[in-house]
């Protein structure tokens, strides 16, 4: 938020070498023309968690990915382990690391094959094929029970008083990628079509022998041979027995049960990454994921973070990855398991899915796990823990590769950009992320976002609330004001989306904070393409009026006012621009807007909106050229600051005394001050403890002074009493005030006008005059050198030159 300057001291120390001159100073000091203040926009966080909100604009639409589902076991496909053409892929050179031997046996004893099915073979090769692309689910899979000494044992069709081997068992070593529609026909035909599969030489674990003669490489086939060899001793002593224990605790309901498989699953990952395993290197990769699946159904979020994690670090692909970023996804939707996410890397899985993967193949996956990362970002403890782990570097790559995206995804693209900017508004709250904002050009990226998703309302909406926030700050708004034709940029969202009041409202406080501090920004901004209309009929749309209805969206009285507050901000900082002041005050349709809405609103209700209004009057009032409306309305204006003077609030009375002043220049709004009584107030406000409602009160005073008619009646007032009074209480703290002071003494009392004064007002004004004009005497309070060569500028410019002829005046 802007803030107001410190008016009881408005010297902001330097501590450079370069030292201003007295002129600058006191120009710095305090200016007619004045920017303009205002509150950030409220936004209320929505207390439901969805990817979606009630007020997005996606809301009724059938395409857009829901946000609650229930995730099952049987939802995963049969672990992706090799392509599913059938074509083989060449073995990777590497080994795994080998643990110590738990038993004396060999250690490179080969992992049991299955045996093949005579009877599937004689089927034939084509057969086969076509029945491997029918392949089942994961819970359809056939149950295999392995034993030590090599062999395996198949149960098909179990007989009379036989026992159908439970699910859980541990897997076979069966490593094809098997599609996601249901088996139909049971676990019989799918154990038939393992064994044909093996028959038509599509295992994955082959005989050298075979190996041998196809390449007529003996040496390679060693080293390949010898690397599954090492894997199956990594899978014998460390993995197999950590999935046994997984199924067996499974069975239980208790949170012990929960913990210890917790706790197998870290002890899985650790034996995994010790082995160099992660990823798609083991060739039993299949096995581990099945059995990581059945655990899905026990419904644990706990749990379900761990196995995510394991999933996401074999690399899961296609919907196995959709389905474990759903089930993240799910998860996150409650606070209550924020904690969770704290105590689990399962955040650095996410953001290296959101580095790796492309929206062509896995956009719907990205958009899940976007969404987990808005929700979790609404967490201070896990928003500090995203920025530790360079959320923002990994959001400012995924934006790069998001406005690249064209054709049939680029919806799917502009699905994710929501939840990512929703996200990055959440990061914005945080004083460590602005940095952040600035070193990964987010800022400007962004800009870019808005450039080829202008249409898009939830996005802009989203950016503009980023900008809002972040645009307070110096560093962030150097970078956004740095940043090329980002100014028309805003204008052509306003104009698209004129009727978003919540969009609207923040992009014009965005602007305000860029102009409310560089002269530049101010130009910039009037020069682009339409500034003047977009921003009027923006003003005309969102002005109250009794007997018209706006066609656009209903909102409150009080949103109204808000936009009008930014937008009329806007308009009284650009103003300020010698270049642009003379154009606005000129526009006829920018001054009737504002005399409207003087008089279409009161004090009581619309106090802010009032305020701006009257300073914007009062910095067009500056410019006095030919061309200028405001002028030829003067009177008129006049006449609307006198509802504004009468008022409780004193700053609306500040307002409408600054712009007196400066219509004051002119003959007849001193004679409409005087015949309205106008200038009694004025001198009441010499009573003011604040120097800035005395200094505003007396720009007026001199210019009425200047008449002779005028004198009298502000002496009947008793004026020059109180302003002797306002030199001797204010003046040593404000210079600038005590000459304004010593200006309406010196035009009260000349023209032979003296006896205004009786003799002990003259008396006690002279000796003041005397002691202010000695240097040490009138600094002599002041102790900082800086502060003191200030007061002293002011002191020599604005004091003493109309202080020595008002006592010469003075003197017999």
């Amino acid at each position: 938020m802007e803030r107001k300057p410190d008016l009881c001291s408005p010297f902001n120390p330097r501590y450079n070498a370069l030292r201003r001159t007295s002129a600058e100073i006191v120009s710095e000091a305090r200016q007619s023309l004045r920017v303009q203040s205002t509150q950030r926009p409220f936004t209320p966080r929505d207390g439901h968690r969805h990817l979606f909100g009630q007020s997005s604009a996606r809301a009724g639409r059938d395409n857009r990915p829901p946000s609650t589902f229930s995730l099952h076991a049987q939802n995963f496909d049969a672990p992706d382990s090799r392509p599913g053409s059938g074509t083989r892929l060449s073995p990777l050179d590497h080994k795994p690391k080998l643990p110590a031997p738990c038993h004396s046996e060999d250690p490179f004893k080969a992992f049991p094959k299955p045996p093949t099915d005579p009877l599937e073979t004689k089927r034939g090769l084509a057969g086969a094929r076509a029945r491997l692309l029918r392949a089942g689910s994961v819970t359809t899979l056939p149950p295999v029970e392995g034993k030590t000494d090599g062999t395996v044992k198949e149960r098909l069709n179990p007989g009379p008083g036989q026992k159908q081997p439970a699910a859980q068992r541990l897997p076979s070593s069966d490593h094809t990628e098997l599609c996601s529609a249901p088996h139909k026909h049971g676990p019989r035909r799918a154990a038939s079509e393992s064994r044909m599969k093996q028959a038509a030489g599509d295992s994955d674990v082959r005989p050298t022998e075979s190996r041998a003669e196809k390449t007529g490489a003996g040496s390679r086939d060693d080293t390949t041979g010898t690397a599954e060899d090492a894997e199956a001793v990594v899978w014998d002593n460390g993995i197999a027995p950590l999935l046994q224990q997984l199924q067996s605790v499974a069975g239980g309901s208790s949170a012990a049960s929960v913990d210890r498989l917790c706790d197998l699953c870290d002890a899985l990952y650790t034996t995994l990454a010790e082995a160099d395993l992660l990823g798609r290197r083991s060739k039993r990769r299949s096995g581990i994921l099945r059995t990581l699946f059945r655990l899905i159904d026990l419904n644990s979020a706990q749990l379900n973070l761990h196995i995510a994690k394991l999933c996401l670090a074999l690399s899961v692909s296609g919907n196995n990855l959709l389905n474990i970023c759903k089930l993240v996804f799910q998860i996150s939707r409650s606070e209550d398991n924020d904690a969770l996410f704290q105590n689990n890397s399962i955040i650095d899985s996410l953001l290296g899915v959101l580095s790796s993967e492309d929206v062509s193949s896995s956009g719907e996956a990205l958009l899940y796990c976007v969404g987990t990362l808005k929700f979790l970002s609404g967490n201070c403890a896990v928003l500090k823990l995203l920025l530790d782990k360079n959320c923002m570097g990994v959001a400012q790559k995924l934006i790069k590769r998001l406005c690249t995206v064209e054709g049939e995804y680029f919806t799917v693209a502009g699905h994710i950009l929501v939840q990512l900017t929703a996200a990055l508004r959440n990061l914005a709250d945080h004083p460590d992320s602005r940095p952040l904002f600035v070193s990964f050009s987010v800022l400007s990226e962004l800009c870019e976002v808005l450039r080829f998703h202008r249409t898009d309302q939830d996005i802009c909406t989203n950016i503009s609330r980023i900008y809002s926030k972040l645009s307070s700050y110096s560093e962030c708004r150097l970078a956004l004001a740095q940043t090329p034709d980002c100014y028309q940029l805003f204008l052509e969202v306003l104009s698209k989306h004129h009727q978003k009041q919540d969009l609207v409202v923040r992009l014009l406080f965005t602007l305000g904070n860029l102009t409310a501090k560089g002269e530049e920004a101010r130009q910039q901004l009037f020069q682009s393409e339409g500034c003047a209309d977009t921003l009027l009929n923006l003003y005309d749309e969102y002005q109250r009026r009794e007997d018209l209805s706006p066609p656009r969206m209903p909102c409150s009285v009080q949103e109204e006012d808000d936009v009008l507050v930014k937008l009329i901000r806007v308009l009284a900082n650009m103003c300020i621009h010698p270049a642009v002041g003379p154009a606005l005050a000129a526009n006829s349709t920018c001054i009737q807007l504002l005399m409207e809405t003087l008089e279409l609103r009161c004090v009581q209700e619309s106090e802010e909106l009032l305020v701006n209004a009257a300073a914007t009057i009062n910095n067009l009032s500056f410019y006095q050229e030919q061309s200028s409306v405001l002028g030829r309305h003067r009177l008129t204006i006049a006449k609307l600051m006198l509802k504004l003077l009468l008022s409780s609030s004193m700053d609306a009375v500040l307002e409408a005394t600054r712009v007196y002043g400066n219509l004051s220049q002119s003959v007849d709004v001193r004679d409409f001050i005087m015949q309205n009584k106008v200038h009694q107030f004025l001198v009441m406000l010499l009573d003011s403890k604040s120097a800035e409602v005395c200094f505003s009160a007396c720009g007026v005073l001199t210019n009425l002074a200047q008449d002779s008619s005028s004198r009298v009646s502000l002496s009947e007032e008793g004026a020059a009493a109180k302003l002797v009074d306002c030199l001797r209480d204010l003046g040593p703290c404000d210079w600038q005030l005590a000459g304004q002071v010593c200006q309406v003494l010196w035009n009260m009392l000349s023209g032979g006008s003296e006896l205004l004064l009786d003799s002990e007002e003259k008396e006690a004004l002279q000796e003041i005059l005397v002691t202010y004009s000695d240097e040490e005497e009138a600094l002599s309070w002041i102790d900082n050198q800086d502060i003191r060569d200030y007061h002293k500028a002011c002191w020599e410019i604005e004091f003493l030159p109309v202080s020595q002829k008002l006592v010469r005046m003075l003197q017999p």
